[in-house]
């Protein structure tokens, strides 16, 4: 499985860039997203890569960030999303703004992106909505989760934790204030044991 590709660009498109690694060029597939950002031909360049096995050949699709490449990831893992249409996505809308759209249940936002229509964009919400926004959170980036929520990272960090463990960010967002509320200066392992018991007790 090749994760990442470092060399020098000697052809690219919107939908494609050839990176020479020592010799040989591989052709990577990529989203508008970073076709913008990539430096010229002839310069060199470092992609995330995902593998892509299909019984007739093996396709590389490439990402200038960690997080372009974990939105892909999440998108192909819902059922009726492949590769091409994940990248397709990506070029509709930033990885940001995607995953921020995902956790706040956006349909709006969702199917105004070319290839998704109304039962993809429910079926992504679905599946993918307390994911996305673990993931906004473990990077640090709650406020694309809920605008302007002014939240300190104790906070963030316990709902991150809840979130790995399995726990619907909704549900885990209303224990977590309710505890931080009546124990507002209480250290981080105190505050997740009473949200944890919290849970518990309904």
């Amino acid at each position: 499985m090749i994760a990442h590709i470092k060399g020098k660009i000697i052809h690219k498109t919107p939908e494609s860039v050839i990176v020479d690694v020592s010799g040989v060029g591989y052709e990577v597939h990529i989203p508008l997203s970073t076709y913008y950002k990539l430096p010229d031909v002839h310069e060199h360049v470092s992609l995330n890569t995902y593998t892509h096995l299909k019984e007739d050949a093996i396709q590389l699709y490439g990402f200038l960030t960690n997080r372009e490449k974990e939105i892909f990831q999440l998108l192909i893992s819902v059922s009726g999303v492949g590769p091409r249409l994940a990248r397709n996505i990506l070029s509709g809308c930033d990885a940001d703004e995607l995953a921020g759209a995902l956790s706040n249940s956006d349909m709006s936002r969702l199917k105004s992106i070319p290839g998704i229509g109304g039962k993809t964009a429910e079926r992504l919400v679905i599946e993918l909505r307390d994911k996305a926004g673990a993931m906004l959170i473990r990077a640090g980036d709650a406020h694309h989760k809920v605008k302007g929520d002014g939240r300190d990272e104790m906070y963030k960090d316990i709902l991150s934790a809840l979130l790995n463990l399995g726990y619907k960010s909704q549900l885990a967002e209303r224990a977590v204030e309710k505890v931080k509320a009546k124990n507002a200066d209480a250290a981080f392992d105190v505050l997740l044991k009473e949200t944890l018991k919290a849970l518990a007790n309904g």
